[in-house]
Protein backbone atom coordinates (compact mmCIF):
# COMPACT_ATOMS: atom_id res chain seq x y z
CA UNK A 1 0.00 0.00 0.00
CA UNK A 2 3.10 2.55 0.86
CA UNK A 3 4.87 1.71 -2.14
CA UNK A 4 1.27 2.61 -4.09
CA UNK A 5 0.75 6.00 -2.66
CA UNK A 6 4.46 7.05 -3.29
CA UNK A 7 3.89 5.73 -6.96
CA UNK A 8 1.07 7.64 -7.20
CA UNK A 9 2.44 11.14 -5.92
CA UNK A 10 5.40 10.62 -8.27
CA UNK A 11 3.31 9.82 -11.12
CA UNK A 12 1.49 13.34 -10.33
CA UNK A 13 4.39 15.30 -9.42
CA UNK A 14 5.79 13.97 -13.39
CA UNK A 15 2.83 14.75 -14.78
CA UNK A 16 1.78 18.42 -13.29
CA UNK A 17 5.35 19.49 -12.63
CA UNK A 18 7.71 17.63 -14.94
CA UNK A 19 5.32 17.83 -17.88
CA UNK A 20 2.78 20.20 -17.48
CA UNK A 21 4.93 23.22 -15.65
CA UNK A 22 8.43 22.10 -17.14
CA UNK A 23 8.34 21.25 -20.69
CA UNK A 24 7.68 24.82 -20.88
CA UNK A 25 11.48 24.87 -21.11
CA UNK A 26 12.66 22.38 -23.64
CA UNK A 27 10.08 24.40 -25.80
CA UNK A 28 11.20 27.88 -25.72
CA UNK A 29 13.73 27.43 -28.41
CA UNK A 30 10.96 25.90 -30.98
CA UNK A 31 8.30 28.70 -30.16
CA UNK A 32 10.74 31.55 -30.94
CA UNK A 33 11.97 29.88 -33.85
CA UNK A 34 8.78 29.79 -34.73
CA UNK A 35 7.69 33.61 -33.89
CA UNK A 36 5.18 32.84 -31.26
CA UNK A 37 7.96 34.31 -28.63
CA UNK A 38 10.91 36.27 -28.22
CA UNK A 39 13.25 36.01 -25.47
CA UNK A 40 12.47 38.62 -23.32
CA UNK A 41 8.64 37.93 -23.62
CA UNK A 42 9.77 34.09 -23.11
CA UNK A 43 10.66 35.67 -19.87
CA UNK A 44 7.74 37.05 -19.59
CA UNK A 45 5.82 34.31 -20.22
CA UNK A 46 7.42 32.32 -17.72
CA UNK A 47 6.97 34.71 -15.03
CA UNK A 48 3.07 34.33 -15.80
CA UNK A 49 3.55 30.43 -14.99
CA UNK A 50 5.16 31.20 -11.81
CA UNK A 51 2.44 33.64 -11.03
CA UNK A 52 0.06 31.33 -11.36
CA UNK A 53 2.25 28.53 -9.36
CA UNK A 54 1.99 31.61 -6.55
CA UNK A 55 -1.93 31.50 -6.48
CA UNK A 56 -2.35 27.55 -6.64
CA UNK A 57 -0.14 27.40 -3.65
CA UNK A 58 -1.30 29.67 -1.35
CA UNK A 59 -5.40 28.79 -1.96
CA UNK A 60 -4.04 25.11 -1.40
CA UNK A 61 -3.09 25.52 1.85
CA UNK A 62 -5.95 27.49 2.98
CA UNK A 63 -8.63 25.63 1.86
CA UNK A 64 -10.60 23.52 3.51
CA UNK A 65 -13.93 22.37 0.93
CA UNK A 66 -13.37 20.68 -1.63
CA UNK A 67 -9.45 20.02 -1.48
CA UNK A 68 -10.17 16.51 -3.33
CA UNK A 69 -11.97 18.73 -6.25
CA UNK A 70 -8.92 21.27 -6.58
CA UNK A 71 -6.11 18.23 -6.96
CA UNK A 72 -8.69 16.17 -9.11
CA UNK A 73 -8.64 19.60 -11.46
CA UNK A 74 -5.02 20.77 -10.97
CA UNK A 75 -4.07 17.42 -12.34
CA UNK A 76 -7.19 17.38 -15.15
CA UNK A 77 -6.08 20.44 -15.85
CA UNK A 78 -2.59 20.29 -16.87
CA UNK A 79 -2.90 17.49 -19.03
CA UNK A 80 -5.90 19.54 -20.80
CA UNK A 81 -4.19 22.52 -21.07
CA UNK A 82 -1.09 20.96 -22.10
CA UNK A 83 -2.76 19.51 -24.67
CA UNK A 84 -4.13 22.77 -25.38
CA UNK A 85 -1.10 24.74 -25.66
CA UNK A 86 -0.80 23.35 -29.25
CA UNK A 87 -3.24 25.72 -30.82
CA UNK A 88 -1.23 28.83 -28.75
CA UNK A 89 0.33 31.24 -30.96
CA UNK A 90 1.56 34.46 -29.10
CA UNK A 91 2.61 35.59 -26.25
CA UNK A 92 -0.61 36.75 -24.56
CA UNK A 93 -2.31 33.35 -25.52
CA UNK A 94 0.51 30.94 -23.84
CA UNK A 95 1.09 33.67 -21.21
CA UNK A 96 -3.15 32.71 -20.22
CA UNK A 97 -2.46 29.14 -20.60
CA UNK A 98 0.73 28.74 -18.59
CA UNK A 99 -0.68 31.18 -15.46
CA UNK A 100 -3.30 28.67 -15.47
CA UNK A 101 -1.58 25.72 -15.63
CA UNK A 102 0.65 27.59 -13.01
CA UNK A 103 -2.14 27.15 -10.66
CA UNK A 104 -3.26 23.91 -11.08
CA UNK A 105 0.25 22.40 -10.72
CA UNK A 106 0.67 24.93 -7.62
CA UNK A 107 -2.92 22.80 -6.36
CA UNK A 108 -0.98 19.82 -7.01
CA UNK A 109 2.01 19.75 -5.33
CA UNK A 110 0.72 21.02 -2.38
CA UNK A 111 -2.10 18.60 -2.05
CA UNK A 112 -0.33 15.61 -3.44
CA UNK A 113 2.68 15.96 -0.87
CA UNK A 114 0.45 16.75 1.68
CA UNK A 115 -1.38 13.66 1.22
CA UNK A 116 1.39 11.37 0.57
CA UNK A 117 3.24 11.92 3.42
CA UNK A 118 0.73 11.84 5.60
CA UNK A 119 -0.36 8.26 4.62
CA UNK A 120 3.22 7.24 3.80
CA UNK A 121 3.39 8.23 8.01
CA UNK A 122 0.52 6.33 8.87
CA UNK A 123 1.79 2.97 7.03
CA UNK A 124 5.07 3.16 8.65
CA UNK A 125 7.03 4.44 5.77
CA UNK A 126 8.26 8.23 5.86
CA UNK A 127 11.50 7.76 4.18
CA UNK A 128 9.39 6.78 1.04
CA UNK A 129 8.16 10.25 0.92
CA UNK A 130 11.53 11.36 -0.94
CA UNK A 131 10.87 9.37 -3.70
CA UNK A 132 7.88 10.72 -4.26
CA UNK A 133 9.75 14.28 -5.19
CA UNK A 134 11.47 12.45 -7.84
CA UNK A 135 8.66 12.46 -9.67
CA UNK A 136 9.38 16.24 -11.15
CA UNK A 137 12.80 15.36 -12.14
CA UNK A 138 11.62 12.33 -13.58
CA UNK A 139 9.23 13.96 -15.34
CA UNK A 140 11.65 16.53 -16.99
CA UNK A 141 13.95 13.56 -18.04
CA UNK A 142 11.55 12.27 -19.72
CA UNK A 143 9.89 15.38 -21.75
CA UNK A 144 13.58 16.59 -22.19
CA UNK A 145 14.59 13.01 -24.08
CA UNK A 146 11.48 13.72 -25.90
CA UNK A 147 12.48 16.99 -26.57
CA UNK A 148 15.39 15.60 -28.68
CA UNK A 149 13.44 13.43 -30.38
CA UNK A 150 11.30 16.69 -31.28
CA UNK A 151 13.82 18.36 -32.36
CA UNK A 152 15.62 15.68 -34.28
CA UNK A 153 12.73 15.47 -36.26
CA UNK A 154 12.40 18.54 -36.87
CA UNK A 155 8.46 18.50 -35.68
CA UNK A 156 6.66 21.89 -34.78
CA UNK A 157 5.92 23.54 -31.21
CA UNK A 158 1.90 22.48 -31.41
CA UNK A 159 3.06 18.95 -32.60
CA UNK A 160 5.27 18.86 -29.05
CA UNK A 161 2.51 19.85 -27.32
CA UNK A 162 0.48 17.37 -28.13
CA UNK A 163 3.27 14.76 -27.57
CA UNK A 164 3.65 16.03 -23.81
CA UNK A 165 -0.21 15.92 -23.56
CA UNK A 166 -0.89 12.37 -24.81
CA UNK A 167 2.01 11.05 -22.35
CA UNK A 168 0.41 13.04 -19.25
CA UNK A 169 -2.44 11.49 -20.23
CA UNK A 170 -1.23 8.14 -20.07
CA UNK A 171 -0.08 8.63 -17.14
CA UNK A 172 -2.92 9.80 -15.30
CA UNK A 173 -4.92 7.19 -16.41
CA UNK A 174 -2.40 4.76 -15.27
CA UNK A 175 -2.66 5.79 -11.52
CA UNK A 176 -6.10 7.90 -11.23
CA UNK A 177 -8.32 4.97 -9.56
CA UNK A 178 -5.62 5.04 -6.64
CA UNK A 179 -5.76 8.81 -5.79
CA UNK A 180 -7.58 10.31 -3.22
CA UNK A 181 -11.48 10.41 -3.47
CA UNK A 182 -13.64 13.14 -1.77
CA UNK A 183 -13.45 13.03 2.01
CA UNK A 184 -10.33 11.23 1.92
CA UNK A 185 -7.88 14.17 2.32
CA UNK A 186 -6.50 15.37 5.68
CA UNK A 187 -8.42 17.80 7.59
CA UNK A 188 -8.19 18.65 10.75
CA UNK A 189 -11.02 17.26 13.85
CA UNK A 190 -10.27 20.10 15.37
CA UNK A 191 -7.99 23.26 14.43
CA UNK A 192 -4.82 23.45 15.82
CA UNK A 193 -3.44 26.34 17.92
CA UNK A 194 -2.53 29.14 15.47
CA UNK A 195 1.37 28.58 14.36
CA UNK A 196 3.63 31.85 15.36
CA UNK A 197 6.51 31.92 13.13
CA UNK A 198 9.95 31.64 15.05
CA UNK A 199 13.34 33.25 13.63
CA UNK A 200 14.18 29.55 12.07
CA UNK A 201 10.87 29.15 10.44
CA UNK A 202 11.05 33.25 8.68
CA UNK A 203 14.52 32.43 7.98
CA UNK A 204 13.39 29.32 5.70
CA UNK A 205 10.62 30.64 4.49
CA UNK A 206 13.44 33.59 3.16
CA UNK A 207 15.69 30.98 2.19
CA UNK A 208 13.29 28.84 0.11
CA UNK A 209 12.13 31.71 -1.68
CA UNK A 210 15.98 32.96 -2.30
CA UNK A 211 16.43 29.33 -3.41
CA UNK A 212 13.21 29.80 -5.99
CA UNK A 213 14.42 32.87 -7.62
CA UNK A 214 17.95 31.56 -7.77
CA UNK A 215 16.95 28.09 -9.48
CA UNK A 216 14.67 29.02 -11.77
CA UNK A 217 17.33 31.18 -14.32
CA UNK A 218 18.82 28.14 -15.68
CA UNK A 219 15.40 25.70 -15.25
CA UNK A 220 13.62 27.93 -17.58
CA UNK A 221 16.57 29.04 -20.03
CA UNK A 222 18.90 26.03 -20.04
CA UNK A 223 18.02 24.84 -23.54
CA UNK A 224 17.27 28.28 -24.88
CA UNK A 225 21.29 29.28 -23.58
CA UNK A 226 22.41 25.92 -25.46
CA UNK A 227 20.72 26.40 -28.70
CA UNK A 228 21.99 30.26 -28.77
CA UNK A 229 25.85 29.04 -27.88
CA UNK A 230 25.62 26.15 -30.13
CA UNK A 231 22.84 26.19 -33.20
CA UNK A 232 21.86 22.85 -34.41
CA UNK A 233 24.09 20.79 -31.82
CA UNK A 234 22.30 17.47 -31.22
CA UNK A 235 24.45 17.63 -27.57
CA UNK A 236 23.34 21.21 -26.81
CA UNK A 237 19.79 19.42 -26.55
CA UNK A 238 20.68 16.89 -24.08
CA UNK A 239 21.13 19.87 -21.36
CA UNK A 240 17.56 19.66 -20.47
CA UNK A 241 17.27 16.21 -20.09
CA UNK A 242 20.79 16.16 -18.12
CA UNK A 243 19.28 18.43 -15.22
CA UNK A 244 16.00 16.42 -15.21
CA UNK A 245 18.67 13.04 -14.44
CA UNK A 246 20.82 14.43 -12.06
CA UNK A 247 17.48 16.04 -9.89
CA UNK A 248 16.43 12.66 -9.76
CA UNK A 249 20.36 11.32 -8.95
CA UNK A 250 20.14 14.19 -6.34
CA UNK A 251 17.14 13.19 -4.44
CA UNK A 252 18.59 9.23 -4.20
CA UNK A 253 21.69 10.56 -2.93
CA UNK A 254 19.62 12.78 -0.38
CA UNK A 255 17.88 9.74 0.72
CA UNK A 256 21.41 7.29 1.25
CA UNK A 257 22.84 10.53 3.22
CA UNK A 258 19.42 11.41 5.26
CA UNK A 259 21.90 10.22 8.62
CA UNK A 260 24.55 12.49 7.85
CA UNK A 261 24.42 16.00 9.69
CA UNK A 262 21.09 17.81 10.36
CA UNK A 263 18.33 18.62 7.55
CA UNK A 264 19.01 22.27 7.59
CA UNK A 265 22.81 21.96 7.12
CA UNK A 266 21.97 19.33 4.42
CA UNK A 267 20.09 21.99 2.85
CA UNK A 268 22.80 24.77 3.25
CA UNK A 269 25.44 22.57 1.32
CA UNK A 270 23.01 21.70 -1.54
CA UNK A 271 22.35 25.34 -2.03
CA UNK A 272 25.30 26.51 -2.47
CA UNK A 273 26.03 23.65 -4.60
CA UNK A 274 23.05 25.24 -7.05
CA UNK A 275 25.02 28.60 -6.38
CA UNK A 276 28.28 27.34 -7.81
CA UNK A 277 26.16 25.37 -10.83
CA UNK A 278 24.38 28.91 -11.64
CA UNK A 279 27.61 30.72 -11.74
CA UNK A 280 29.62 28.05 -14.05
CA UNK A 281 26.74 28.34 -16.23
CA UNK A 282 27.56 32.02 -16.59
CA UNK A 283 31.25 31.80 -16.87
CA UNK A 284 32.81 28.61 -17.96
CA UNK A 285 32.90 28.31 -21.49
CA UNK A 286 31.47 26.28 -24.07
CA UNK A 287 29.33 23.05 -23.26
CA UNK A 288 31.20 22.16 -19.95
CA UNK A 289 29.98 25.61 -17.91
CA UNK A 290 26.24 24.46 -19.20
CA UNK A 291 26.76 20.55 -18.55
CA UNK A 292 27.91 21.78 -15.07
CA UNK A 293 25.12 24.04 -14.32
CA UNK A 294 22.74 21.38 -15.39
CA UNK A 295 24.17 19.10 -12.78
CA UNK A 296 24.58 21.08 -9.70
CA UNK A 297 21.18 22.95 -10.38
CA UNK A 298 19.15 20.04 -11.69
CA UNK A 299 20.87 18.07 -8.85
CA UNK A 300 19.84 19.92 -6.16
CA UNK A 301 16.58 20.84 -7.54
CA UNK A 302 14.48 17.98 -5.75
CA UNK A 303 16.90 18.14 -2.71
CA UNK A 304 16.30 21.20 -1.76
CA UNK A 305 12.24 21.08 -1.89
CA UNK A 306 12.34 18.23 0.04
CA UNK A 307 15.04 19.03 2.74
CA UNK A 308 13.03 22.35 2.94
CA UNK A 309 9.22 20.64 3.44
CA UNK A 310 11.71 18.12 6.12
CA UNK A 311 12.89 21.05 7.96
CA UNK A 312 9.63 23.18 7.51
CA UNK A 313 7.84 20.05 8.84
CA UNK A 314 10.65 19.62 11.83
CA UNK A 315 9.84 23.20 13.10
CA UNK A 316 6.27 23.20 12.79
CA UNK A 317 4.68 19.41 13.42
CA UNK A 318 1.32 20.03 13.72
CA UNK A 319 1.24 22.51 10.77
CA UNK A 320 2.25 20.46 8.18
CA UNK A 321 0.23 21.74 5.44
CA UNK A 322 0.09 25.23 5.94
CA UNK A 323 4.17 25.10 6.18
CA UNK A 324 4.58 23.70 3.02
CA UNK A 325 1.74 25.91 1.46
CA UNK A 326 3.79 29.04 2.69
CA UNK A 327 7.40 27.92 1.65
CA UNK A 328 5.53 26.87 -1.51
CA UNK A 329 4.43 30.30 -1.75
CA UNK A 330 7.56 32.19 -0.66
CA UNK A 331 9.31 29.88 -3.66
CA UNK A 332 6.78 30.90 -6.17
CA UNK A 333 7.34 34.36 -4.99
CA UNK A 334 10.97 33.90 -6.14
CA UNK A 335 10.07 32.17 -9.32
CA UNK A 336 7.87 35.03 -10.58
CA UNK A 337 10.97 37.55 -10.12
CA UNK A 338 13.32 35.29 -11.49
CA UNK A 339 11.70 35.52 -15.22
CA UNK A 340 10.98 39.02 -14.46
CA UNK A 341 14.98 39.65 -13.81
CA UNK A 342 16.06 37.65 -17.28
CA UNK A 343 12.99 40.20 -18.83
CA UNK A 344 15.00 43.16 -17.91
CA UNK A 345 18.45 41.60 -18.58
CA UNK A 346 17.59 40.07 -22.29
CA UNK A 347 15.91 43.93 -22.75
CA UNK A 348 18.91 45.52 -21.14
CA UNK A 349 22.11 44.15 -22.84
CA UNK A 350 20.59 41.12 -25.21
CA UNK A 351 21.59 38.36 -22.72
CA UNK A 352 20.71 36.28 -19.95
CA UNK A 353 23.65 36.17 -18.26
CA UNK A 354 23.84 39.13 -16.40
CA UNK A 355 21.16 37.78 -14.51
CA UNK A 356 22.90 34.43 -13.55
CA UNK A 357 25.27 36.48 -11.54
CA UNK A 358 22.55 37.74 -9.06
CA UNK A 359 21.27 34.48 -8.79
CA UNK A 360 24.30 32.35 -8.00
CA UNK A 361 24.76 35.25 -5.32
CA UNK A 362 21.07 34.88 -3.77
CA UNK A 363 21.72 31.01 -3.87
CA UNK A 364 24.51 31.87 -1.60
CA UNK A 365 22.73 34.17 0.63
CA UNK A 366 20.02 31.18 0.49
CA UNK A 367 22.24 28.63 2.22
CA UNK A 368 23.78 30.56 4.66
CA UNK A 369 20.12 31.57 5.83
CA UNK A 370 19.84 27.70 7.41
CA UNK A 371 23.21 26.75 8.09
CA UNK A 372 22.57 27.78 11.83
CA UNK A 373 19.48 26.35 13.65
CA UNK A 374 19.01 28.80 16.63
CA UNK A 375 16.85 27.70 19.66
CA UNK A 376 13.03 27.27 19.29
CA UNK A 377 12.24 30.18 21.56
CA UNK A 378 8.93 31.28 19.90
CA UNK A 379 8.57 34.67 18.69
CA UNK A 380 5.34 36.92 17.46
CA UNK A 381 5.35 37.70 13.54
Amino acid sequence: MALRIALCGFIVLVVAMGIGRFAFTPQVPLMIAAGQLTLTSAGLVAAMNYLGYLVGAWDAMRAHRFVEGRLWLGIGGAVALTLLSAAGDNAIVHGLLRFTIGCMSGWSMVLIAAWSNERLAHYGKPGLSAAVFAGPGAGIALSGLLAVYIQAHALSAAAAWQIYGVLALLLVVLVGRYLPRPGQLHRPESAPEPLTLTQNMRRLVWSYSLAGFGYILPATFLSQMAALRFPGSLFAQFVWPVFGAASVVGIALSIAMRHISTSNRRLAVVLWLQGLGVIAAWLLPGMSGLVTGALLVGGGFLCAVQLSLLYGRELAPQHTRYMAGLLTTGYAVGQLVGPMTSAISTWLTHRLEPALGIAGVALAISGGLVWHRQGERQRQL
